[in-house]
């Protein structure tokens, strides 16, 4: 079934626009400004509101996030879209800056903007585009933690992945989920090193070789001189 509203949730307001709980207006307002498509505020619905030229209705609530499900109930009832064909993207600390996920359904892991809308539409069944931003430490909560700016390396890996489902996204609107997550779950493993080839060793040079010493030969003692040692010299 194809996907006819997608909502990007995150706080209103320039303190959270960079905050980690932010990174479903990211990948909203990117793929707002690839499509040429303004967002603009409609009190209506109490949130910024577009509309691509294919008629997929772009939506983020303006109510901060534990209100989250009262645009979505509201547009999605005035225009009769179905939970199924809408697709919700939003921060996810299961998973590591660099990892998106799709599902449908599931648990929603204390999140307050999953939670209202599940409430206000009586239903698990939408889509959801999980966009990790990882866990905090020990000791420390969640809740706030979402609320801070991801350092540039974190906020780099996400930016990423952001690209890649962005990517992919065109496939989710047109109904193809299972294609969809073939692409965007499957890990990209770097290209491997070029293989060294052996270095070849040069021959041994060999040294030339060296002429021997020559010996000297003592030469011989004189008879001469032999004799008169004997029998000494002739008078």
């Amino acid at each position: 079934m194809p996907i006819r509203l997608v909502v990007g949730l995150g706080n209103p307001g320039k303190e959270y626009e960079r905050t980690r709980h932010n990174a479903g207006f990211w990948l909203v307002e990117r793929f707002a400004q690839a499509k040429g498509v303004a967002l603009r505020k409609d009190p209506k619905f109490k949130a910024l509101v577009g509309k691509t030229a294919e008629g997929l209705w772009l939506l983020e609530p303006q109510t901060f996030m534990n209100l989250s499900g009262q645009p979505v109930q509201m547009l999605a009832g005035f225009f009769r879209i179905k939970p199924e064909e809408i697709l919700v993207v939003h921060d996810e600390l299961d998973f590591a800056p660099g990892v998106a996920r799709l599902k449908q359904g599931g648990g929603i892991a204390g999140h307050n903007g999953l939670k209202d809308i599940s409430q206000r539409l009586a239903s698990h069944d939408y889509w959801r585009l999980r966009i990790g931003v990882g866990k905090p430490q020990a000791g420390r909560e969640g809740a706030d933690y979402v609320l801070e700016r991801p350092p540039a390396e974190e906020k780099g890996a996400i930016d990423a992945v952001i690209d890649k489902a962005l990517e992919v996204l065109p496939q989710m609107i047109a109904g193809d989920m299972q294609g969809a997550m073939n692409k965007l779950h499957t890990e990209e493993k770097p290209p491997a090193p070029p293989r060294k080839e052996p270095e070849k060793k040069a021959p041994e040079k060999k040294e030339p070789p060296q002429p021997e010493p020559e010996k000297k030969v003592e030469a011989a003692p004189k008879k001469e001189g032999l004799l008169s040692g004997l029998f000494g010299k002739k008078k």
